[in-house]
């Protein structure tokens, strides 16, 4: 009996696999890449126009000797601007005073107080948060120059603060004359205080009540809790806190104008007095545009700053 050899079976076709697309072979790709952009396009020429446009024009005008009046034509004058700011006293008063401002208002003051405030309201009453946290609010919408105003009362000769004293039976002084920086920083704090509340009283109520509770069962006291739990917990916020309100700090000019105009001699003349005198009182208009540009440049340092801490880990 012979074995039958089964028929060869065919072999499966091999799957073909197509070849990938060659670069710009698909035109639908760049045409959906361009309705994309389209809605942000309107944003993105305003921004061009009306904020990278007069950035570009000041940086060009810093390079120039413009001036508003008695002058035919403005010239190219390079670092001739920069090189007098460095070797104007008045200049460099101005920048230790914004320096010593920016300090004693934002860093210390506002971000101090702010987390202070924002502490004691978790554990107050309802009631009490409501009023505290509306008195303190209602200092930061005021304008600029109405906030002036008021502080300048409070501080002048006669004015709330020597009345208070007199009738404490303690010496008086007239403030704005003979601590003007102080008189001034201490109004930007009774004013920008509200921000750095809001922000602490946000980051706090996301700390999880047991983490808190764990470290008072473990025995820690309230300022052992705050150095050890609370403070490395809202890192992020204290540091995007401290970038945001020295920025704002380094550009306060309408509370100062009103209270001092910078002086008396210049004791109160921060960097956004200075670059104003000089552009529009001196006619400088370029002189001025690099001052302006010297405290972009100070600006941006401290948030580079910032920006390096929050990049650190806990």
């Amino acid at each position: 009996m012979t074995a039958t050899t089964p028929p060869p079976q065919a072999e499966p076709e091999a799957r073909k696999v197509s070849p990938p697309p060659a670069p710009g072979a698909r035109p639908g790709t760049a045409r959906r890449s361009l309705l994309r952009a389209l809605p942000v396009s309107p944003a993105v020429v305003l921004l061009l126009l009306f904020l990278a446009g007069p950035i570009v024009y000041c940086v060009i005008i810093a390079f120039t000797d413009l001036q508003l009046t008695g002058q035919a034509e403005e010239s190219f004058v390079g670092f001739d601007n920069f090189t007098r700011a460095f070797r104007d006293e008045a200049f460099l008063n101005a920048v230790w005073l914004t320096l010593v401002f920016t300090v004693l208002s934002s860093l210390i003051g506002q971000n101090t107080l702010g987390l202070a405030l924002a502490s004691l309201m978790q554990r107050a009453s309802k009631p009490v948060r409501t009023l505290t946290g509306g008195i303190v609010v209602t200092a930061w919408v005021l304008p600029e120059v109405v906030a002036g105003f008021l502080l300048y009362a409070f501080f002048r000769r006669e004015g709330t603060l020597n009345a208070v004293l007199d009738w404490l039976h303690l010496p008086s002084q007239n403030w704005l004359f003979t601590l003007p920086i102080l008189a001034v920083s201490f109004a930007n704090v009774w004013r920008g205080t509200a921000f750095s509340m809001l922000v602490y009283s946000a980051a706090l109520n996301e700390i999880p009540k047991e983490v808190t509770e764990a470290a008072e069962v473990d025995g820690a006291s309230g300022w052992r809790r705050m150095w050890h739990v609370t403070l490395p917990m809202i890192r992020r916020s204290i540091g995007t806190n401290l970038m945001l309100n020295t920025l704002q700090t380094l550009s306060v000019f309408g509370l100062i104008w009103v209270m001092t105009r910078g002086g008396p001699s210049g004791k109160s003349q921060t960097l956004p007095l200075f670059m104003y005198e000089q552009a529009f009182q001196n006619s400088l208009i370029g002189y001025g545009t690099a001052v302006a540009l010297l405290l972009l440049l100070i600006g941006s340092l401290f948030s580079v700053v910032y920006l390096r801490l929050l990049r650190t880990e806990v």
